[in-house]
């Protein structure tokens, strides 16, 4: 389906959403399907491949209202839990306005703005520069804020990071994310399970006790050969398919939490009226947003998570600059480029969002005051290169920054 415009990518990605959410279930049942391999090689070890693949299908029709239970089971227990989990991971605790009148302000008159129900509001105390929201229904909702974030942005750039949050809620994305997140546990809980009780059995000898027990009836070698190779050919794909499971529950999760990054940016733009807000706010947390002690099923759940697989692949997020580039494309904002803090060791404080020069005696000193073009109280205008004093190393070249005279 064509998506033209803000709300029908919504609309678009919503339904997309569902049928990976879809497909991630049914790799629930590819994993009892693997498990139900596993199981017959270990009762019986003289089948060949097909006896199997048959035993298996017939296993696995039987225990589907069963997975399905059990899933369902997970899924329910994570709904009225999943907050406390959270909680306890990160030590979030929720404020009130008398406690952070500033955040909560800003909180507060954006969901009156746009007439969305006011989430709960917690701080998370830690230098990170972070932010997440949880919840699976309005009773649930919650945005969660690091203290670190609040000393290193401004309030313009903390709304921007609240309108954020507040898309994914209004768009569906939390209930999404925290499903995919519980289900794809499931997978890689049963998967480990599985791939741990192969492990046993293979080094076990689990499925050459029943040859050697029956070595001593009247059936040729050839014979317990075959068989012998069928259990193992069953061993390997049932190992393949525990694998492929996993690999595709991770990157059907990763495929929700980086399209919906995009739209969560846009919708923050939309409440804010602010890409350039946006922008530098992403430029602060670029790096600086690991949360110690949390998992990564949290990370996920952030406006960044630094953490990254090999070659990028399992990268939950996009790329700050990847995200940048988009804001600029589609809202026209202003990229300040890379923006230090004064919490960077080494590094002093950043003003109006401009990135801090170096320490003296390590590099040019700072450009003297000079009203619009620099943060001082100069005069207006940009001084006259022939009045300008001659070249050093760490003097403007002749074209200087506002182009050739």
């Amino acid at each position: 389906m064509a998506a033209y415009g803000l709300y029908t990518h919504i609309a678009s990605n919503k339904f997309r959403s569902m049928l990976l959410l879809g497909g991630l279930f049914l790799l629930i049942y590819v994993l009892v399907f693997a498990g139900a391999l596993i199981a017959e090689v270990m009762i019986n070890s003289d089948g060949s491949v097909a006896y199997y693949m048959q035993a298996a299908l017939r296993d696995l029709i039987k225990a589907l209202p069963w997975a399905t239970i059990a899933a369902a089971a997970w899924i329910v227990i994570a709904y009225f839990f999943h907050q406390a989990m959270i909680d306890a991971v990160t030590g979030g605790v929720a404020v009130t306005r008398q406690e952070q009148p500033r955040l909560y302000n800003l909180l507060e008159n954006l969901c009156i703005s746009r007439g969305i129900t006011m989430p709960r509001l917690k701080i998370m105390d830690s230098p990170a520069l972070n932010a997440f929201a949880t919840g699976l229904n309005p009773r649930q909702y919650a945005v969660t804020v690091t203290t670190g974030l609040l000393d290193a942005l401004d309030d313009q750039e903390i709304e921007a990071v609240l309108g954020h949050e507040l898309t994914h809620i209004r768009n569906g994305d939390v209930q999404l994310m925290v499903i995919a997140v519980i289900i794809a546990g499931v997978v890689g809980f049963f998967g480990e399970l599985f791939f741990r009780l192969f492990t046993n059995m293979s080094w076990g000898g689990g499925w050459g006790r029943s040859s050697s027990s029956s070595s001593s009836s009247s059936s040729s070698s050839s014979d317990r050969k075959s068989s012998g190779g069928g259990a193992v050919i069953v061993v390997i794909i049932a190992v393949v398919l525990i694998v492929l499971a996993w690999l595709l529950s991770q990157v059907v999760k990763l495929a929700l939490s980086r399209t919906r990054e995009y739209l969560a940016d846009a919708g923050s733009v939309e409440l804010t009226k602010n890409p350039d807000a946006m922008i530098s706010a992403l430029r602060k947390i670029e790096g600086r947003g690991e949360l110690p002690g949390a998992t990564s099923a949290v990370m996920e759940l952030c406006v960044d998570n630094p953490r990254e697989g090999f070659a990028d692949l399992f990268a939950t997020h996009p790329s700050v600059d990847a995200r940048i580039q988009a804001l600029i494309k589609f809202a026209g904002g202003h990229d300040p480029g890379p923006l230090a803090l004064p919490s960077d060791e080494g590094s002093p404080a950043a003003t109006d969002g401009q990135a801090a020069g170096p320490a003296d005696g390590d590099g040019p000193p700072p450009l003297p005051p000079a009203g619009p073009w620099s943060t001082g109280d100069g005069p207006s205008t940009p001084p006259d290169p022939a009045q300008a004093p001659p070249q050093g190393p760490w003097t403007t070249p002749a074209s200087g920054p506002w182009g050739r005279h």
